[in-house]
């Protein structure tokens, strides 16, 4: 689906949210594509994100944490249990808006308010008539100006109601009873539905969002960054390791093209993921709704609908929609992560060589005792996060394609998690992009350790051999190489012993471990060829 697929007959949401940091609160437009709305809401009354306890009289500060009180504090950037809310925040708050649980109640209600639209627009639905432009103005404000303060009061009713998506039908009602035309048709607010209707658009909704507005672009600036690097070092040689062992020289610009082109494939098989949606009822029959309008095509309509969401529509689901697309997305993801681990494993392990220096900052301290020390920290931290995303995306991948008959409760909980394992996929993506701008290539490292490679001749000597019939040609160079210590003068005096003919022996003389390159060089600065980011980027 291209990105102006719409989101429903009201269009996209220009979410505001409250959010601490510091132990401070403070109102905050979390949309990473539309400019805030010109509208405030005032902070609800007692709502604070400041660490606090029961006892309000006495600060943090003035008594001894202890077990005794640290379940009563309330959530700052101190007491978050997840890093992701709280030491990352700063690189994972874009994903705020649509993968959070404010994000999940005001995709629900977008879901909710496009649906009494659309029954307004059925014909044979004479109990919802066209809504005037004042009423369709009225309800694109509930989903536009959707607010945290909102949100607030939806979870306010869910504690009453035992039920998170009862209580956005309840809020709507709320919303809307003093509306002299909505209100008489309020109780159409989730007609024939059952919470998995909303619920699954909202999800495939919150995917579609968060991948197109937030995971996509990071993920296309760390393709650009490799391509860049491919294309200026495309020239510059580097002795290339097999086992570990010193192999064939490659260049430095090629062996980062290689992972733009591996990530940019991974990326693009995440845009091919069809987001499925379902709106048939209890069991996926449409039994209420042709129990209340038999004469109505309800399968066109809920088609319809799901498509007018942006989403693929799924006819054969039962009470869920099976998930089935969401394990594959993920499963795409955590391929690109893998990727981009092994990547981040490379450069580590040439920033161990010298190849790379790290350009420093004034003030940052790499070892807290040995003061000469600056360390990869930056792709280290994206590992470690690649591991914790892998492990939450993989777990959901395969928990979400198995539900006991037409439902069971446990997807419910562990969809809740899915902004846990694309915030650690966002956080690693960020890390190795902080990582890689601080990178400087050391050109003399890597002019030293091809000197002292010599031996990597052998490959092409023994190849030449083989064609002109010299016989045991790599029986010859294994017992010149082998163990042995081999350098420039004693690569050419084998050479100059060899029976070649005069020009096949003169081009293997011109040869070193800096020009044995093969199409190295070529093969860096075509990359951008090879990844099209420009006409082959794609969106869910």
């Amino acid at each position: 689906m291209e990105s102006g697929a719409s989101l429903g007959v009201l269009g996209r949401i220009h979410p505001t949210c409250f959010t601490s940091r510091s132990g401070l609160c403070s109102q905050r437009d979390l949309s990473t594509s539309h400019p805030p709305l010109n509208v405030s809401y005032p902070m609800p009354k007692g709502f604070s994100c400041r660490a606090t306890t029961k006892d309000n009289s006495v600060s943090i500060a003035e008594r001894k944490m202890s077990l005794e009180y640290h379940s009563d504090l309330e959530m700052c950037s101190l007491t978050a249990l997840s890093p992701l809310d709280g030491r990352y925040w700063g690189k994972t708050k874009d994903l705020a808006p649509y993968m959070s649980e404010f994000g999940l109640i005001r995709f629900r209600v977008l879901v909710e308010v496009n649906w009494l639209v659309k029954l307004s627009q059925i014909p044979e639905v004479t109990e919802v008539p066209s809504f005037s432009e004042e009423a369709q103005t009225y309800l694109e404000g509930l989903v536009k100006e959707f607010s945290m303060s909102d949100a607030l009061s939806v979870k306010e009713i869910e504690k009453v109601t035992n039920h998170d998506v009862k209580a956005v039908e309840y809020f709507l009602k709320q919303k809307c009873q003093s509306h002299p035309e909505i209100s008489k048709v309020i109780e159409f607010f989730h007609f024939s539905c059952t919470s998995e209707d909303i619920n699954n658009l909202a999800h495939a909704l919150m995917l579609k969002e968060a991948v197109n507005k937030v995971l996509f672009p990071v993920m296309d600036e760390l393709i650009e960054a490799l391509s860049i690097m491919a294309k200026e070092n495309a020239h510059i040689a580097m002795l290339a390791r097999t086992h570990g062992q010193p192999a064939s020289p490659t260049t430095l610009g090629k062996e980062m093209a290689i992972f733009a082109v591996r990530l940019s494939r991974e990326r693009q098989a995440i845009s091919q993921v069809a987001l499925l949606g379902k709106f048939a009822g209890a069991v996926g029959n449409y039994n209420a709704h042709l129990a209340a309008y038999p004469d109505i095509n309800w399968h066109r309509i809920a088609e319809d609908f799901v498509k007018s969401l942006g989403l693929s529509f799924n006819p054969y689901v039962t009470q869920i929609e099976s998930h089935d697309y969401i394990a594959r997305l993920f499963h795409a993801v955590i391929r690109f992560n893998n990727i981009l681990m092994d990547f981040n494993w490379d450069v580590w392990g040439y920033i161990s060589l010298g190849y790379f220096k790290q350009i420093t900052k004034a003030g940052e301290i790499g070892s807290s005792t040995m003061p000469h020390k600056v360390n990869p920290i930056d792709f280290e931290n994206s590992v470690g996060n690649l591991e914790v995303a892998n492990g939450v995306l993989s777990c959901l991948s395969m928990k979400l394609s198995i539900s006991r008959w037409q439902r069971d409760l446990t997807d419910s909980t562990v969809l809740r998690n899915m902004g846990v394992g694309l915030g650690n996929s966002l956080l690693a993506y960020k890390s190795a992009l902080q990582g890689i701008a601080k990178l400087q290539v050391n050109e003399a490292c890597l002019s030293k350790d091809l000197d002292q490679s010599w031996e990597v001749l052998a490959e092409p000597i023994q190849t030449v051999m083989r064609r002109y019939g010299i016989p045991e040609p790599y029986e010859k160079l294994k017992e010149l190489t082998r163990g042995r210590a081999v350098n420039k003068e004693s690569i050419q005096e084998f050479i100059e012993e060899l029976e070649l003919p005069e020009e096949a022996k003169y081009n293997l003389l011109k040869l070193t471990p800096h020009t044995y390159v093969g199409a190295a060089v070529e093969l860096a600065r075509a990359v951008d060829v090879a990844i099209d980011l420009v006409n082959g980027s794609k969106v869910l």
